[in-house]
């Protein structure tokens, strides 16, 4: 990392949000619906898929949970009426489940009702190991509902290869991602190799089981592990998926997959609460800092 970029960094979530917002901006569909789903109209147009997630969590107001709840159904009517391809990523604590598990799980229903009515498809985001066990009763509940659902699983945590033996049938369908949230060395890996080692693991175990397996990562190694094995053992295309996150340079590479005949998924987030989002990608990405500098001083 250079120095200006390290600096950059360091300094940013300690000045007001609007010097803060050029930086964020290549993470980040705006903060309006409109916005977002233009950005969305433009994923498609490249070949892309694309996933929306309104940024936050931890909600603490049942009048919040509920407004928030009421968000995700008018995107899926949105989505429906513009004819894009996308569906929604939801947190379990943007929509009350650190008020109760009853809670969040009345506000999915909600949501995942409307996603029955509009044939779309509805992700329920993993987040801290607090939450682990509740999200999983959370989708069992609604798939009695409507099967359409999915969940995702974090590479860095032990438990998730037993949780792939517990929860993986072909009705089954996973994001795999490394994990963001800090855990203890007790029930997480922290070495990068031993999660990509765990990631190529879960893949595998969700194709043995017949599930549909988001593979999430922008690790350009593990994207070309996890090639040699699709093609080595012929893992049929509707099993999987490659899952980016909106804004994380990665060269031509995710053009080059799409021409390869590979499905590719762009997850988009958006909203008001954009600023910690950001700063989180801008940390893991410190070079973001020269670019967009380098956009800000041009002619």
């Amino acid at each position: 990392m250079s120095l200006f970029n390290y600096i950059i960094t360091k300094t940013i979530p300690l000045l007001p949000k609007w010097f803060a917002k050029p930086f964020a901006k290549p993470y980040v569909a705006g903060e309006t619906v409109d916005e977002a789903l233009l950005t969305v109209s433009n994923i498609n147009q490249k070949g892309f898929r694309a996933t929306l997630d309104i940024l936050g969590e931890h909600v603490t107001s049942s009048e919040l949970a509920y407004k928030i709840t009421e968000q995700y159904c008018q995107l899926y009517n949105r989505i429906d009426d513009e004819q894009l391809n996308c569906t929604l990523s939801v947190k379990p604590t943007h929509i009350g489940l650190n008020i109760s598990y009853f809670e969040a799980l009345k506000n999915m229903k909600l949501i995942a009702k409307k996603a029955k009515e509009l044939h779309n498809f509805l992700r329920i985001d993993m987040e801290n190991s607090d939450f682990t066990d509740q999200t999983f009763e959370i989708l069992k509940d609604c798939k009695k509902n409507y099967n359409d659902i999915g969940v995702a699983l974090q590479a860095y945590l032990y438990r998730s290869i037993e949780d792939i033996n517990n929860l993986a049938t072909p009705n089954f369908n996973a994001r795999i991602c490394k994990g963001i949230y800090k855990e203890k060395p007790s029930i997480a890996y922290n070495n990068k190799h031993d999660i990509q080692k765990n990631f190529i693991l879960m893949a595998k175990g969700m194709a043995e089981k017949g599930a549909f397996a988001g593979y999430a990562t922008h690790d350009q190694e593990l994207i070309d592990e996890l090639l040699d094995w699709i093609k080595t053992e012929d893992i049929p295309s509707e099993l999987f998926e490659f899952q980016v996150l909106y804004g994380v340079p990665m060269g031509d590479r995710l053009e080059n997959l799409i021409k390869d005949g590979y499905k590719v998924r762009v997850y988009v987030p958006f909203g008001p609460d954009w600023f910690d989002y950001s700063i989180r990608r801008l940390k893991e990405n410190p070079n973001i800092a020269t670019y967009v500098l380098k956009n800000l001083l041009k002619p």
